[in-house]
This record gives structure tokens, C-alpha cells and sequence, in this order.
């Protein structure tokens, strides 16, 4: 030791921010802003006017733990189907509308909890103002969906770009345009494909405004580069106090979209659900074929809904302590295994029976 005095560093257990100070709105009875869990969104891949499969999907994605629902409603066929569903249905559903305002008219009076439209993009003011009223008789928000592949021309011709200066002036327009009709009932998004944009759009509209903000990153991609994208931009978005509800938008099943929007919450302690694997990425000292495992481990508890870490790790000798932090975990290595919980051995068994041990560990762990 030097003779330099050494200072202790506290470090807190959460690494995000306070979260952002919003106003509160409701999707259907789903509170957003003002502090409430930020809650997870996923929109159907389906024809909306295919009402069979598009409740299907949605059913899907309320047992993934998907808490608001949006739909495409892209002519009146699709408009004047939306009763049928969301009496079918026990999330929110949001109708997402663009430029003809008698969809919108039309989806508020089937019921929808919500709209997605830039008034902007309705038409002339009284349309605007029809809408506008429409909703809030109905006692539904509106969110303001800005997005970078359809900015306005003019805003284009001013910086050159859809830049995030671009964004959050389109976003504060279309803000404005509800202000002076006295609606404040509002989300809004500010969404590119591109991270460093949205994050930017999101800060400097967060800094300017109290509404609460629905996050994600547009067009992500395909899983192997979109659930990356999503992660970053999402997380970072998150870990400073920035989001209120959270889209993952991949070109995927939105099952996907739910599971990896999860992940990212747990990954920061934001929402706990379903199960958190843990596995070490293997090296020369592993004798087991330990992806496999994992991979078959991923299958069979792919929807249970306990909060839980669960560790998978190729060494008997190491694992227990580099995962100790495990609620459950299984450790092998040629012909042996063990189970352990927060790092203490409870039980040795055979190699070929550490996924039923596990499983079985599973089951009983108490849900609370």
C-alpha cells in the first residue's frame, strides 16, 4: 500500500437516472408518465381487416406481456373492424392512422383507447378540430408520432436532413396544433432508424416538454443487427430517466419485439418478468456441449413468467461462484452436474439429467 490515502467510491445500484418528470395520460386503463412502469408495446404484423388472425396474434402477445396494442388502419375495412377486436381483446389498442381523418372519426367511434396521427397530416383545421373533439369526448389520447422517413418537406428544405433538430421541430408543430385546440391528452414519439438521431431527438424534446414519450428506434431491422440497435438506443434513452412506453420494432414476429423489449427493462432493473438466462460463453476448460443446453434450457421455459435468474455454466469447479447471484443454475462437466441456488450446491446429479433437475428447481421456486 502507498502512502497515497485511498478513497472509497459508493456506488449506487441503479446505473439510470431519475426517471424524467411527465405528465400522466391513459391508454385504455394503462397509466403512462408522471413515474407509472414504463410499459411495453408491440404493434400486429397482420391484415387489421383479417380480424381471425389478427386476434390470434394479439392473444399471443398478451400472454408474451405486452400491455398496449397497435393496429394498422389503413382504409375504412380495416376502420370499422376494430369494434369486433377489442371487445375480443384485454390490452389497449391504439389505431394507427395517416392523413385521412374520417379513418380516425370512424376507429374513435369503434372504440379504440388510442390514436397514432400527426394532426398536421389530417388536412385543413376544421378536420383537425373534428378529430380532436371526436377524442376527447371519447376520453382518448392522442400520440404524436414524428419519424424521420416522413418529415415534413419544408422542415427537410430548412436543415437539409431529418436532422434532431428536424424532429423535435416537427413534434413541437404537431404539439402546438392540439395545444390550440386545448387537448393535452398527448405521447409523443420522435423515431429514426439511426441511434445517435433518435437519442438526440428524444433529449432535446424531453428538455422542452412534459408529455410523456414512447421510445423506440424505427425500422430496427432484422433480430441480428435491430435487437442491437433497439438495445442501444432504447437503453441509453432509458438509463437517463428518458421513456414512458417502449416499442422494439424488428422486422420479426412481435412476440420477439415483447421479449427483447423485457430484456432490455431487466437488463436495467426497470420491469422484472420471465425468466433471466445467464451462461458462460464456454472456453477449453468446458467438457460438456453446453450451447446445446442452453439453447434446449431457452425452449422449455420460454414462457414462464417467474422473475428469476437462471444460471447455465460449463465448469462445476467455477460456476457456482462466477454466477452466484442466480436464483437457480446448473453447472456440468463430462458425465457430472450440479444444481445450486445463489451459489451453494444443493445437489449433485448425472450430465444427462441437469436439464430435468433444473426444470424441476423451476417449478418449485416460489413465484414471489
Amino acid at each position: 500500500m502507498t502512502g497515497r490515502s485511498q478513497r472509497k467510491i459508493s456506488v449506487s445500484e441503479s446505473c439510470t437516472a431519475p426517471r424524467k418528470e411527465t405528465d400522466v395520460i391513459y391508454v385504455g386503463r394503462v397509466p403512462v408518465g408522471g413515474g407509472h412502469p414504463i410499459a411495453v408495446q408491440s404493434m400486429t404484423k397482420t391484415k387489421t381487416a383479417d380480424v381471425r388472425a389478427t386476434l390470434r396474434q394479439i392473444k399471443a402477445l398478451e400472454t408474451a406481456g405486452c400491455e398496449i396494442i397497435r393496429l394498422a388502419v389503413p382504409d375504412m375495412d380495416a376502420a370499422k373492424c376494430l369494434s369486433r377486436i377489442r371487445k375480443s381483446i384485454g390490452i389497449p389498442m391504439i389505431a394507427d392512422i395517416h392523413f385521412d381523418w374520417r379513418l380516425a372519426l370512424e376507429a374513435i367511434e369503434q372504440g379504440v383507447h388510442g390514436l397514432r396521427l400527426n394532426p398536421g397530416n389530417i388536412g385543413t383545421p376544421w378536420k383537425i378540430r373534428e378529430v380532436v373533439n371526436a377524442a376527447r369526448d371519447a376520453g382518448i389520447s392522442i400520440r404524436v408520432g414524428v419519424n424521420a422517413g416522413s418529415l415534413e418537406k419544408d422542415l427537410l428544405r430548412k436543415y437539409g436532413h431529418p436532422s434532431p433538430m428536424a424532429l423535435v421541430e416537427s413534434a413541437s408543430r404537431h404539439v402546438r396544433l392540439l395545444e390550440d385546440l386545448n387537448f393535452t391528452r398527448v405521447k409523443v414519439s420522435l423515431k429514426a432508424s439511426e441511434v445517435q438521431k433518435t437519442v438526440q431527438a428524444y433529449r432535446l424534446f424531453s428538455r422542452q416538454f412534459r408529455y410523456p414519450l414512447h421510445v423506440g428506434i424505427s425500422e430496427a431491422g432484422p433480430p441480428s443487427t435491430g435487437i442491437v440497435k433497439s438495445s442501444v438506443g432504447i437503453g441509453i434513452l432509458l438509463s437517463e430517466g428518458i421513456g414512458d412506453t417502449i416499442r422494439v420494432s424488428l422486422t420479426a414476429p412481435p412476440i420477439e419485439e415483447v421479449r427483447v423489449a423485457y430484456a432490455i427493462l431487466g437488463s436495467l432493473g426497470l420491469r422484472k418478468r420471465g425468466v433471466n438466462i445467464v451462461s458462460c460463453p464456454t472456453c477449453g476448460r468446458c467438457t460438456i456441449n453446453l450451447r446445446a443446453l442452453v439453447r434446449r434450457v431457452e425452449k422449455k421455459i420460454g414462457n414462464v413468467q417467474k422473475p428469476l435468474t437462471i444460471a447455465v455454466m460449463g465448469c462445476v469447479v467455477n460456476g457456482p461462484g462466477e454466477a452466484k447471484e442466480a436464483d437457480i443454475g446448473i453447472a456440468g462437466s463430462k458425465g457430472r452436474g450440479i444444481l445450486f441456488k445463489k451459489g451453494a450446491i444443493v445437489e449433485r446429479v448425472a450430465e444427462d439429467k441437469l436439464l430435468d433437475t433444473l426444470l424441476e428447481a423451476v417449478r418449485s421456486y416460489p413465484s414471489s
